[in-house]
This record gives C-alpha cells, structure tokens and sequence, in this order.
C-alpha cells in the first residue's frame, strides 16, 4: 500500500496472491466494517482497477456485484491486483488522506478472495517519505520496516493503521503486557497524568475479567474527528488532548476511552453468537447490542469510580443522565431493547431514523447493567454480580467453546448468578413495560427522585437515610469503596 500523492487522497493498493488453485476468483471487499453497525459499501471508492499476471500480462477481469471483482486467473501461479481508494472521510471507519497524514480502515482499503478468508496476510506499507510513524495493532515482520502480518483477514480488517508524524506518549505495563498512545495532533495537556490515570482504568478492567488476551495493545488517536471503533488489541479513536484541561473534558474523555477499551472484552470476546465469524457482505443483526454497548457503557462508569478516577458523585449522576436521557424520548413507549438492538442497520452511526419511535440501546442498555447488576447482588445476598456474569461468559463461551452466546444464554447466565428467575428484568428488555428504578437502587441504599420541568424530567439518585447492613454491604461492593470515601 502507497500513496505516491498523498495531497491527492488515494491510497495506491497491490494485492499479490500466489499459487491459485481456480480458474477464476472473485475478489471481494467488505461492505461494512464490526464495530460500525452499518453497511458502507467501500467498493465504491474503488478506482483504476487492473489485473497482470506472472509475466505483466494483463488478466481479464469483470464485475461481480456492487463488491466484487471476478479475475480469469486461469490458475496462474502469480497474479496482482492493483487498484486506487479515495480516501476523503476524517472518521474511524472510513479512510483518509491528506498531505499531513494517513489514516487506513481496513475494510475499506484491502480486498480478500472469496472463500479464504482464513489465509495468513502480510501487509507492506510505504508512507509518504516525510512521514515518521505508523500506529497499528498488527505484528510486525521482523527486519522489515513497515510490514506487518496477519494470521487471516479476520485480524487483517480488525486493525485499522494510522500513518504520518506521530507522537508516541510514554508507554505502560499492566500485568507485563505493554499498551501504548499514538496519535495525530494530540494537543496540549499533561502527558504523565493522562497516561497514569489512562493506566488506572486500563488495569481496573482487565483485574475485574480476570486475564489480559493479547501480547500488546494501542490507542490509536486519529486526531480531531468522529468517533471511536474498538479492535481485537487496539481502538481507533477521535482525541483532542485539549479536553482534558477543564474536569468535564477529562472525566468525559477518560469515559470515552475507557469505553472503547473495554470493548475488546465486551463484544470481541464476550459476544452475541451472531457477531463472529462475519459475513462482510451483508448486515450482521443481533437481538444483543444493548449488552454489546449498553453494558460498555455502563463498566466504563465502573472503571473509572472503581478505579479512583471519579467521585461517588460523578458516578451516580452519569446514571441520572442516562436515565433521563430514555425517559425523556417518546420512543420508550413504542420500540423495546431487543427491536433497537436488530434495528440499528436501519439506520446511520450519527442518528436514529425517528427518535419519537426509538430507543437508544446505550441508554437504556446502560441502565440494564445498572438493574441486572443491583439485582443479582440483592438476589444472591451480596454473593454474586454482573461482574461474575461478565467473568462467566468470558471463560465459558469465549475461552472454552470459542463461540458467541445466544439469547437465551445471556439469560441463563445472569440467573443462574442471582440463582433465581429474573423475569422482572427481562421484561424490560423484550418489552416496553415501565421500568421501576426505585426497586433495584433500593438495593444499595439509595433513592431516585424525579423532577418535571417544562415537559422534561431530571432524576437525583441519593443515599437514602437509615440503610440496613446489606444495603450498606451491596453499595460499598457495587462502587469498589473499600477503605476509600469520595
């Protein structure tokens, strides 16, 4: 991959493959990217496509559906594909190129032979000669600069690539594992607090599941944009360091992250059954993104409170803002958890089709966790959590049978942690029953207040005055207060 012209904004691609066993082969590129439920059709920024074989000869080739490209291979023993992507788009899932940096998502710049997605990759990139860095999850070669390596394409499209003149902040270590910062135009902002804090956060999620699955891990800072899409060892993300100065851009930047690194447990891993392997020519629908999504959200809040970064404060009041953020759209009363979930191909990353029909399976998906997990506690006299769910589905279906969960698994598994039937609270998933909030903060002590103003409704979640000792035990438990007071 070049880009002889970078001011142009086209990445130049060769696709080498040897020893073809067909007389033909469709070459495919993906239509949608994971992470983005949304069909984005990156063929269509496909120009200059060719074909030469062996010897130089040119191959005949024709078009094989809005994503494909069928090749006359005549089982040649070497061909090369060669083909420009215009690269206009400053977000993580789409490509970009300027004079000043390059940013690559994968899905939409490298193509792959129909039925052998499974074949090792290797990926040689030149950047334009001023540039000094490249920020990726992949392997390196060793001995060769700028190439990297990939088991299959799997890992291939899940390692979005960032090249220009980067900066790289001082790495960390968490149980031996390196993670490291790179980025375009990180901005100003004390580099050693963000890096210790980001550390604090980063070590809080992988001591809660329990095990770190990967040699090494990288934020990949694209600068100023949209967006952040989570990977196997690394996330794409938007950042502007400025935030970081004032305490809501900090504490809503450190979310951001938190979140996003999250993911690489919660839906790379810890999976609806319907989202690996992929079929990247077509959406991947699942009834769960509300636990894909809904429940990062809510362990981001987890990992920061736990982890000292915020004050108890803080922490309830994202929960106020989420839980008005449901309330307050007509759409609760028409669109369940479930329907959100499946339906989101429906729509745009940006924005629901109709907000006075939908529902956000963020919010709502993050008030879940936040049911479900003072629910279990309660029902297993303190003894178990979402944690413990979390810590199950990883192990269970992650590690051991190396597949997804289903629907009716997910349910099985947070039952069998409250060892009773949570009908209550599945109900508010599939349904659009009203949800009673005031029952599961009783759990841990606290209280919900509402207030309506202007047709609006704001919520204050508060300690209630005389808890009893379980009460006491689930909110210390639940907020990771051992000895700690905020």
């Amino acid at each position: 991959m070049s880009m002889p012209k970078p001011a142009n904004q086209l990445f130049e691609v060769e696709l080498v493959c040897e020893n073809l066993s067909r007389d033909t082969v469709v070459f495919k590129m993906p239509a949608w990217m994971p992470g983005l439920y949304q069909v984005r059709n990156y063929a269509d920024h496909v120009t200059n496509f060719g074909v030469k074989d062996g010897n130089g000869q040119a191959v005949r080739w024709e078009k094989a559906g809005r994503s494909g490209w069928r090749v006359f291979s005549q089982r040649a023993k070497r061909i090369t594909l060669q083909y420009s992507v215009k690269a206009t788009m400053s977000f993580v899932a789409a490509n970009f190129l300027d004079d000043t940096h390059g940013y690559i998502a994968p899905t939409g710049l490298f193509m792959h032979a129909d039925g052998i997605l499974q074949h090792p990759v290797t990926v040689t990139l030149k950047p334009a000669p001023q540039w000094n860095r490249v920020a990726t999850g992949l392997d390196s070669v060793a001995g060769k600069k700028y190439t990297y390596t990939a088991p299959d394409f799997d890992v291939l499209y899940d390692s979005p690539i960032l090249l220009g003149n980067l900066e790289e902040l001082p790495a960390f270590t968490v149980h031996g594992v390196p993670h490291r910062f790179i980025g375009y135009k990180l901005g100003s902002f004390d580099r050693k607090v963000f890096m210790e804090e980001l550390k604090r956060s980063i070590t809080l999620a992988a001591d809660l599941i329990g095990d770190i699955p990967y040699k090494h891990y990288t934020f990949i800072a694209i600068g100023p944009g949209r967006g952040g899409i989570e990977h196997l060892n690394s996330t794409a993300v938007s950042f502007d360091g400025n935030e970081l100065n004032n305490p809501e851009g900090r504490e809503r930047m450190l979310s951001f992250l938190s979140h996003e690194y999250f993911h690489h447990y919660n839906v790379k891993r810890i999976r609806p059954v319907e989202l690996g392997p992929f079929n990247y020519e077509r959406e991947n629908r699942t009834n769960l993104l509300w636990v894909s999504e809904g429940f990062t959200s809510y362990y981001e809040y987890i990992m920061l409170r736990r982890s000292g970064l915020i004050t108890r404060e803080a922490f309830l009041a994202a929960f106020q803002r989420t839980i008005a953020s449901y309330e307050n759209n007509a759409g609760h009363l028409y669109q369940s958890l479930v329907q959100a979930s499946y339906n989101t191909w429906d729509g745009n990353p940006f924005e629901r089709p109709d907000v006075s029909k939908t529902v956000s399976y963020y919010d709502k998906g993050t008030a879940m966790g936040l049911l479900l997990d003072l629910g279990i506690r309660q029902a297993s006299g303190n003894k178990q959590s979402l944690d413990d769910v979390m810590r199950y589905l990883y192990r269970h279906y992650y590690q051991d049978l190396k597949r997804g969960f289903t629907d009716a698994e997910f349910q099985q598994a947070c039952e069998a942690a409250a060892g009773t039937p949570l009908k209550e609270l599945f109900e508010y998933v599939y349904t659009t029953k009203p949800v009673d909030y005031a029952r599961y903060l009783a759990y841990a002590g606290l209280a919900i207040d509402t207030t309506v103003r202007d047709g609006k409704a704001s919520f204050a979640i508060t300690p209630i005055a005389t808890p009893d000792a379980q009460q006491l035990a689930i909110l210390k438990n639940w907020l990771g207060d051992n000895t700690r007071q905020q």
